[in-house]
């Protein structure tokens, strides 16, 4: 039996990963959780819990200078202090959420940005710059007694998940035509990600790993698989193409969503963790 404490509190993936682990068909889990939003954490007893998984953290990205001294808090102190406190009382196993986001901007359209090993870490702004330091510290804690897992995540996606892709959804409700843009990106599904830190847990890993779903995905493709689930015809143009690159160069907004950013496959494992397929897994969130 795994005793896990999930640190954050009705976070997304947090509460789809306890959903999970609840209805393993192995059963060898029981997990709990404690919120990350006030200091209730620190008197808590740590020793009796075999894994930690730190979902600490402001997941969305800010330019507002007077927010930086809050985003180092929270994504980084707080991580540091709590990964400290784990070691301290015995915990064995200490999983951190990441983010692709510490390798920089999204590569602009046309520019395939694809993300090995050996690819430098440069955060464009303080909210990467906090998930990095963090990501970094908690590396140097780990030994053979305390065991690290560092999961640098795409963009999670799933059913009424928050972010870019419900935007994309409305998109894919409201418009008849879309831009035929063809770019690469990693992103994972919620259920696929759970199953990934769960097999990392059952098997006691320590390490970095970058999980993603098996395909690489376009925006077009995401567009496409949300119309043909609600069986919505989509015309895809080229007509906005040159314009969309131009502003490419300028506006960083538009590399969200038409750019490329990936993790080379090779560093993402064997993908048994992929339990849902990509097409599945729009055809889910759409409900």
């Amino acid at each position: 039996m795994k005793n896990i404490l999930v640190f954050g509190k009705d976070s997304y993936i947090g509460t789809n990963f306890e959903k999970w682990l609840n209805k393993s068909k192995e059963g060898n889990y029981n997990i709990s959780s404690i919120s990350s939003k006030d200091d209730e954490w620190r008197k808590a007893d740590f020793s009796k819990y075999d894994v930690i998984f730190c979902l600490a953290g402001i997941a969305h990205v800010s330019a507002n200078k007077k927010l930086e001294d809050l985003y180092y808090k929270v994504n980084r102190d707080l991580p540091i202090e709590v990964a400290k406190k784990a070691k301290a009382e015995g915990v064995k196993q200490f999983i951190f959420m990441s983010s692709m986001i510490i390798y920089g901007a999204d590569g602009k359209i046309g520019q395939f940005k694809i993300i090995k090993e050996d690819t430098s870490k440069v955060p464009i702004d303080f909210y990467g710059r906090s998930k990095l330091e963090a990501d970094e510290a908690i590396q140097k804690l780990s030994d053979e007694k305390f065991k690290t897992i560092i999961i640098r995540a795409p963009m999670v996606y799933g059913p009424n998940c928050k972010g870019n892709f419900p935007k994309l959804k409305k998109i894919a409700k409201i418009l008849p035509i879309f831009p035929d843009i063809e770019n690469n990106r990693s992103m994972i599904y919620i259920d696929n990600l759970v199953e990934c830190i769960k097999q990392n847990i059952d098997n006691e890993n320590s390490g970095v790993i970058y999980p993603q779903n098996k395909e690489y995905v376009s925006t077009k493709s995401i567009i496409e698989a949300m119309a043909k689930a609600m069986n919505k015809k989509m015309h895809f143009v080229k007509i906005f193409n040159p314009i969309l690159k131009l502003l490419s160069k300028k506006i960083n907004y538009i590399n969200k969503i038409f750019g490329n950013k990936a993790y080379d496959k090779s560093l993402s494992g064997d993908f048994s963790y992929c339990v849902v397929d990509f097409e599945t897994s729009i055809i889910e969130c759409m409900k």
